[in-house]
């Protein structure tokens, strides 16, 4: 249980060594964004930006050190706040973004992570166009369920043992990571992580669902329809060149682990609970609300993810190659976002009076009303690029951050937020964390996985039309 002790360990180590001693008031201490400059956002960018050239430009130094890159970044952001603000406002601050938003957030993560590593998908069929087909409509609709994370990585390898005797495949891991790894985990915060974020910000479970499916039908379905016909074609070309060995000969299809399913009902269940059961009773840690019913939720989620450890046979995690390397990696990474992004979310708070106010102004209309077609489009970009977590987080409070006032009167405003963020992180390999983590995994099963620039290649012939078709329709 590494990650289990280096996240608690983490916690703790954090708390006192950045706030060694400090007892909070129970007030509020808000930062006074207004007053704030740009160069607070800085931990942020240079945060971002690391985790987006880090994998690419400098591998090994990033695998060895990517904690204390982290690190550097988030004591650049809490250092100067509480030297400028007082070690209270800071503290505050900063702990109420741990304890409220990341920890429920990796508590998430982790359980689908870890329930759906037990869960294994055994034997072989040979993927025609109809079957790839099937297998994406299943991924994506599955993305929904046990997130877009839990989705790969029971599915790209069975995908992957369908195709490997065929000369033409990595157009099928190219669309997999567009709608199994991305599109697909729109309808639920489960799905996606900034969904998520949305759900523990106060949006509704069910509201993604009711106002994404349309928008989600149209772009999914295109893009299947898109692969569709080109495995068709490829399929065609394939039948005339030389036939190749198929290393994995098609056996009977097995699903193992099947205890894990329930432990997935479960986090629904434990998802559901705590946006129905509201019993009015919070504590307070060091000035911070803490809600019953969100730490009876993480804590069954937790509890769910430690049973599967249990009733999961070993070797179906092996042969799955399960570790915990990728989600370490994520709780140390969405560690520093959720601390650095704080100053950032005080100065879009601030609005048209803070240091980004241009960024309000690239979003609104002259009226001052959102541009629903800008935030899809804003947010979809710099999803491509960052992570989009903290970019739906970015947007959704510049939309105002009230989230009955975005679910009601700016409905159409959180669903071009909700929509740019999920479906853009396809657009290239660092959008959304499944999408290397599957990359990583064909090359290593010798498929010639195009590169940074041509994968980008494929997203911006494949997804940018589909995604202009969508916003004219839905935000235009």
């Amino acid at each position: 249980m590494r990650f289990a002790a280096a996240l608690t360990a983490g916690a703790v180590v954090a708390v006192a060594t950045l706030f060694p001693g400090i007892v909070l008031a129970a007030e509020a201490h808000e930062l006074p964004g207004e007053t704030m400059s740009l160069w607070w956002t800085l931990p942020f960018a240079g945060l971002l930006l690391s985790i987006a050239t880090g994998p690419l430009l400098f591998h090994h130094v990033w695998e060895h050190h990517d904690g204390k890159i982290t690190l550097f970044w988030a004591a650049l952001a809490v250092v100067p706040l509480a030297l400028a603000f007082g070690m209270a406002s800071a503290a505050e601050a900063v702990l109420h973004a741990l304890l409220t938003e990341y920890m429920s957030f990796i508590i998430l993560l982790f359980a689908l992570f870890t329930i759906s590593g037990g869960i294994l998908v055994a034997g072989n069929i040979h993927g025609t166009p109809l079957v790839n087909a099937g297998l994406l409509l299943i991924g994506a609709m599955l993305a929904s369920v046990i997130g877009t994370t839990g989705a790969s990585m029971i599915l790209i390898r069975p995908i992957l043992r369908a195709n490997d005797n065929r000369p033409f495949n990595a157009h099928v891991v190219i669309f997999f990571i567009f709608l199994v790894s991305n599109i697909g985990g729109s309808l639920t915060p489960l799905g996606d992580p900034p969904l998520f974020v949305g759900f523990l910000r106060g949006v509704d479970f069910f509201w993604t669902t009711t106002n994404l499916y349309q928008v989600t039908l149209l772009v999914g379905g295109l893009v299947l329809a898109v692969f569709l016909a080109m495995d068709i074609i490829l399929h065609h070309r394939e039948a005339g060149a030389p036939k190749i060995k198929d290393p994995t000969p098609d056996t009977k299809v097995r699903i193992r682990g099947l205890a894990n399913f329930p432990l997935l009902a479960g986090v629904i269940g434990a998802i559901l609970l705590s946006a129905t059961w509201k019993p009015g009773v919070a504590f307070s840690v060091q000035g911070v609300s803490l809600e019953l019913q969100n730490l009876v939720r993480d804590a069954i989620i937790l509890a769910l993810a430690f049973l599967s450890l249990g009733v999961s046979s070993k070797s179906h995690r092996k042969a799955n190659n399960f570790h915990w390397e990728p989600i370490s990696e994520v709780a140390k990474l969405f560690a520093g976002i959720f601390i650095c992004i704080v100053p950032v979310i005080a100065i879009l708070r601030a609005g048209p009076d803070g240091a980004l106010a241009p960024l309000v102004a690239l979003v609104s209309s002259p009226t001052g009303e959102p541009n629903d077609l800008a935030y899809f489009w804003m947010t979809g970009a710099l999803s491509s690029f960052l992570d989009n977590a903290p970019t739906y987080l970015v947007f959704f409070e510049l939309a105002g951050g009230d989230p009955q006032h975005l679910m009601t009167t700016f409905a159409s405003t959180l669903a071009a937020i909700s929509a740019g963020a999920v479906f853009m992180g396809a657009n290239t390999y660092i959008g959304n964390a499944p999408n290397f983590m599957v990359y990583a995994i064909a090359r290593h099963r010798g498929v010639k996985m195009p590169g940074f620039f041509g994968y980008m290649a494929w997203s911006g012939a494949v997804l940018i039309p589909i995604f202009l078709i969508a916003g004219f329709l839905f935000f235009g």
